[in-house]
């Protein structure tokens, strides 16, 4: 049975006109060896949660926007807003929201009076924003206005397309933070619309492009995502930007080892933005992550893993978990475009390899017996 609407009868939560309490005991276990035997025992650790039940105006700040993810998010929002339909060989489509995990997936709440198993839909856990409602905008290397990264990035049906232009002709990206070491050689022939400055100026306006963005499309919060080409790995050094007092200190001395995404996260955290990260380069250096806990902003993700990588996940963990070991994983990139393209350099590469081998590795030394 699928419901819509639920509420919490226990003395763990209480209901207020704006925001919902609940305490919360976390059960784990702590092992430790005594000579050859592991010892476990239960530990609970108790949590006091405050939620808000105002579901904010919001907006997302997209690094790379005019990238193949970026432009098909924007686009997709707007078809489904709009209602746009488009025609192929098997019909007519309608816009639709499967592939989310929020607007099309499930949460099993329990069972009712005759046993059967009771669902809501995962958007109604908790008041959340509406895709629909979302406010977009981004930077980008490249000047291209959405229409024109749509059609570049040939994600998207032609008829739909086609209606969408009007919609995305008039978005076009912010200029961007650039520095070529960071990234592929082969991308420079796409970068036109590049910021000039210093690592401080280009830090200053990045946070001057959040106020604005926020102030003019009068927005409660902004999310920002990477979701733009795949850095090297950059070196964490002390002095450098093992803490975030280095780290800011480095980003006034100009030093060539803070990398763009670096910067967007930074600026982020100071500008009190949650940060999403959605490329395997270590952005979060120690310094970032000690100045977003110090701003109390959040910051999260090493890479999307939306696609192979998360195949792959799922059947290294049904391998694993049936006593049988992988000792081999092959893929290729089929609709990788540019990001396959930058990812022909060793170093961007590299980066990509020790995420994607990452997501398998705890999982395979999980099961000590293979």
């Amino acid at each position: 049975m699928l419901t819509k609407q639920f509420k919490i009868k226990s003395p763990k939560v209480t209901y207020y006109d704006n925001y919902i309490i609940s305490d919360y005991d976390y059960q784990t276990t702590k092992t430790w060896t005594e000579g050859d035997t592991i010892c476990a025992a239960p530990v609970s650790q108790h949590y006091k949660f405050k939620t808000s039940t105002k579901v904010p105006r919001m907006g997302c700040m997209i690094v790379g926007l005019g990238g193949n993810n970026g432009s098909t998010v924007v686009a997709g929002c707007i078809a489904n807003k709009e209602g746009i339909t488009w025609r192929t060989k098997e019909g007519v489509q309608t816009p639709n929201y499967w592939g989310s995990i929020t607007q099309a997936s499930t949460l099993k709440l329990g069972t009712d009076a005759e046993g059967k198993d009771v669902y809501i839909p995962f958007n109604k856990i908790l008041p959340m924003v509406e895709p629909n409602d979302i406010v977009f905008g981004g930077w980008d290397i490249n000047n291209s206005n959405l229409a024109e990264a749509m059609e570049r990035a040939k994600v998207l049906p032609y008829d739909l397309q086609r209606q969408l232009v009007p919609y995305m002709k008039d978005i076009r990206p912010l200029p961007s933070v650039y520095f070529p070491d960071f990234i592929a050689a082969n991308q420079s022939e796409r970068a036109n619309n590049v910021l000039r400055g210093t690592k401080q100026q280009l830090l200053e306006k990045v946070r001057l492009d959040i106020q604005e963005f926020k102030h003019k499309n009068n927005l409660d919060k902004v999310i920002i995502i990477w979701s733009a080409n795949t850095e090297r790995f950059c070196d964490v050094v002390e002095g450098l930007n093992d803490t975030a007092d280095n780290l800011l200190s480095a980003i006034k001395r100009d030093e060539e080892e803070i990398s763009p995404s670096t910067i967007f996260a930074v600026a982020s955290i100071l500008e009190n933005s949650t940060y999403i990260n959605g490329s395997p380069q270590n952005t979060f250096v120690p310094g970032v992550m000690e100045l977003s806990m110090r701003h109390d902003v959040r910051i999260a993700g090493d890479d999307f893993k939306s696609g192979q990588t998360k195949m792959k996940s799922v059947m290294v963990d049904w391998l694993i978990s049936a006593g049988l070991k992988p000792v081999s994983i092959v893929s290729y990139n089929h609709l990788g475009n540019n990001d396959g393209k930058n990812l022909s350099a060793p170093s961007q590469f590299r980066s990509k390899e020790i995420s994607k081998s990452n997501v398998v590795d705890d999982m395979v030394e999980s099961n000590p017996i293979l």
